[in-house]
């Protein structure tokens, strides 16, 4: 099937010819005629897979033929971050450029004064993250009376982040009569009902099973002791010249400035994002990444989802996610449009149930990785799929990542030393960096374990050594807080 069997105008089909797209992705294939129809749709697709063209053709289409006026869009595109905003407006841009259709962003972090200057003019779509747009309404800034169509990216997103109650909010304030498209990587629950409460007979896509991993992707399972042997697995890995590109994935935004100033330390070429940044730092921190000025960005999961980055060849969950679904969503990043890629996901003891949870929802073990001077254990609950070593990463991926642009490398550092070597003048600091993650990790481990009283046998029996990568035998799994705080006597030169 090409472009041209789904019924789209002669000036989009110019534009997506001018971009150098072919086919178009199933997705696309199934969602862009529904649309085009003016029925309700929910769409169900792994990220990486094309939804933002799915929706932004057709409403191209549909909006071409009208006239918008002032502070009035005739079409609204809620997405839950300003990264997938900002990636939407791209889109349409490039789609656009054959039509006199004009596009508005509204996201938090911009200056407020110039987006309502822009407002005044007449804009058909409008991209908007929920919680700007309602102030903007809210200021009378913005009048919703004329928006027929509606777009709701990554619903499952906006349930994770808490914005579900200012997506109903931005429902009931819209004209009931009107054509809702809804995507979601995931389909949990509580979007459903969301769908069954403002979508009308909507047509449901699904071109792969719910929360399932791109099969592009190859997995690993990078299983360790401790959170210090994490640090040195991933600069092992990412030491390998296959690494063309990729993104690392951190729990919290203090995580991610830690990791980030440690693998600067070691001389990695790296940019970090997280939710705390000013929106201009994070601007000129994806741009980096994008441009290959850098090729490797440690980021949250807020502040990574919807990143669109051709040419990502690894994803590295350095935690292990809290939401399983996360897992997918962290993933779909590389191995898109087609392309191989490779993933890998750091475990401790303390993470097995999150692990388990991850497993469980993707249906499948992860092969266990083996990597060159790092120590691995074996996790309990968790089968040990054994696989070559994990710093021989596939060839393939790297070619197709690097295709028509000019490698990405580190500027130094992540080798393993030769025996009698120096300790490096930062190796103090990046000892003292480890022990802040490890003292983080191990009291966000504790936190998430139930506060709940053992008997007193249970606790001598569990009071072993906890460096030594076994978990504590009892008749529970949950382990007392103060058996979780890190006791290393001598800090590593190589600590993250």
């Amino acid at each position: 099937m090409t472009f041209e069997d789904l019924g789209l105008s002669p000036e989009v089909l110019t534009a997506i010819a001018e971009a150098g797209y072919r086919e178009p992705t199933p997705i696309q294939q199934q969602a862009i005629p529904v649309a085009l129809q003016g029925r309700d749709l929910l769409g169900c697709a792994q990220t990486g897979t094309g939804k933002t063209a799915a929706f932004v053709l057709p409403m191209i289409d549909i909006l071409a033929g009208g006239k918008a006026k002032a502070r009035m869009p005739r079409a609204l595109i809620l997405s839950p971050t300003r990264e997938l905003a900002q990636q939407t407006l791209e889109n349409f841009g490039i789609y656009a450029q054959h039509t006199d259709l004009a596009a508005a962003l509204l996201i938090g972090g911009n200056n407020m004064k110039q987006q309502e200057q822009a407002l005044n003019g007449n804009i058909d779509i409008l991209i908007a993250t929920p919680g700007r747009l309602l102030d903007m309404v809210e200021r009378g800034k913005l009048l919703m009376m004329g928006v027929k169509h509606l777009v709701i990216d990554e619903a499952d997103r906006m349930l994770d982040m808490g914005f579900i109650p200012d997506v109903e909010k931005i429902c009931g304030i819209l004209p009931p009569l009107r054509h809702t498209l809804m995507f979601s990587a995931t389909m949990p629950k509580e979007v459903r009902k969301l769908a069954e409460r403002f979508l009308h007979n909507p047509k449901e896509v699904t071109v792969a099973p719910p929360a399932s991993p791109a099969e592009t992707v190859e997995q690993w399972l990078v299983a360790v002791g401790n959170e210090r042997d994490k640090g040195k697995a991933l600069r092992e890995l990412l030491a390998s010249d296959t690494v063309s590109s990729c993104m690392i994935f951190a729990n919290r935004k203090k995580d991610v400035d830690t990791l980030h100033r440690s693998l600067k330390r070691h001389g990695f070429n790296v940019v970090r994002m997280q939710g705390d940044m000013a929106q201009r730092e994070r601007e000129v921190a994806l741009n980096a990444f994008k441009s290959g000025e850098a090729n490797m960005l440690v980021c949250t999961d807020v502040a990574g989802r919807g990143i669109d980055v051709f040419g990502v060849s690894h994803v590295f969950c350095f935690d292990v996610p809290v939401n399983a679904e996360d897992y997918v969503h962290r993933i779909g990043r590389t191995g898109r449009a087609g392309h191989r890629g490779r993933a890998y996901v750091f475990a401790t003891p303390e993470d097995v149930k999150a692990l388990q949870a991850v497993t469980r929802l993707i249906k499948r073990d992860l092969p266990h990785a083996e990597i060159d001077g790092v120590k691995t254990v074996s996790l309990p609950g968790i089968p040990a799929g054994k696989g070559p070593a994990a710093n021989e990463a596939p060839e393939k991926a790297a070619e197709e990542a690097t295709e028509g642009k000019a490698p990405r490398r580190r500027l130094r550092g992540g080798a393993k030393k030769s025996a009698g070597q120096e300790t490096s003048p930062d190796a103090d600091a990046d000892a003292e960096v480890e022990a802040d993650v490890t003292e983080d990790a191990k009291q966000s481990a504790a936190e998430k374990a139930p506060a709940k009283a053992e008997p007193a046998e249970k606790k001598k029996a569990d009071s072993g050594d906890k460096n030594d990568g076994r978990v504590p035998f009892g008749e529970s799994d949950n382990v007392p807080a103060f058996l979780l705080r890190p006791t290393f006597i001598e800090q590593d030169a190589d600590a993250r």
